[in-house]
């Protein structure tokens, strides 16, 4: 992999985290009508669909570990989906994805088991505490929609390990097309209802699709031709800006106001994530 950085990778980078916020922004929008889990099952189910057509992976060659591979995967993303959704439908995007970030930032820090990782993950969970007291001072955060954002980043945790070992078991991105399809037969169970609601209504159903577009097709597809022309530290560093777009999109596109405190909790955990991705050991 080449060491230069392409200014269209990194073009599409950045458009994959606008396109990902954007699609949780649309979800809010079905939310009332369908609750989180029933526009999470439709999400990963047309993006499995979609993904499924372009991969056309061979899965009657597969064998077991390949299959236990692909299905821990899927326990991932369903949980990482739907938790992440039943935050944002409670708490506004910008502290949902802030909070989120601690998994993956604590991972890094377990993984490499270095003291710098341990100071950047320190420093967002001063962005944390600064978003608790923020929310104990102003305008305060629905308990459960901090809880269930805690949640999904600890599914994100399990995601980043299990999405490696897919790639490293499954050829090209047949895994994903498979694991998205088994997390949304996962979470209908919790969305059955809402998931009939779309269903019944073409307003809905557009919405719910166009979620799973914004939300997964677009980011991933990005994503993917960007990381091969990509260094991975200017990558990582690139979606740490994650938190950003989400306090963007979320003032822009929902209204949703941003108090000092939160923007600066956004920057501390921005920080923390970049400095983690910089300082790497591996």
């Amino acid at each position: 992999m080449s060491n230069r950085v392409s200014p269209g990778a990194v073009g599409l980078v950045l458009a994959s985290c606008a396109s990902l916020q954007l699609g949780g922004a649309v979800a809010t929008h079905v939310f009332p009508h369908a609750g989180p889990w029933g526009v999470t099952t439709i999400r990963l189910l047309v993006a499995g669909l979609l993904l499924f057509a372009i991969a056309r992976p061979a899965v009657r060659d597969w064998s077991r570990t390949q299959w236990v591979a692909v299905g821990l995967f899927a326990v991932t993303l369903a949980g990482m989906n739907g938790f992440y959704y039943a935050a944002i439908a409670l708490i506004p995007l910008a502290p949902a994805v802030t909070i989120e970030f601690i998994g993956p930032l604590l991972l890094a820090a377990l993984l490499s088991r270095g003291a710098r990782e341990f100071l950047w993950v320190g420093l967002a969970a001063g962005g944390l505490a600064l978003l608790g007291w923020d929310s104990w001072t102003g305008e305060s955060l629905d308990p459960w929609g901090v809880t269930w954002a805690l949640v999904a980043g600890a599914f994100w945790m399990g995601y980043i390990l299990a999405s490696r070992r897919v790639g490293e078991l499954v050829p090209g991105q047949g895994g994903l097309a498979v694991a998205f399809l088994l997390a949304a037969a996962m979470v209908v169970p919790f969305g059955a209802g809402g998931v009939a609601t779309i269903l019944d209504s073409p307003g809905l159903l557009g919405l719910a699709v166009l979620t799973a577009v914004l939300a997964s097709l677009i980011p991933y597809s990005f994503e993917l031709v960007a990381l091969r022309s990509l260094p991975p530290a200017v990558f990582g560093v690139l979606l740490a800006l994650e938190p950003v777009f989400a306090a963007l999109i979320g003032w822009v596109v929902l209204g949703q106001t941003a108090s000092v405190a939160l923007l600066v909790a956004v920057a501390m955990v921005v920080a923390a994530s970049m400095g983690t991705t910089l300082t790497a050991r591996r």
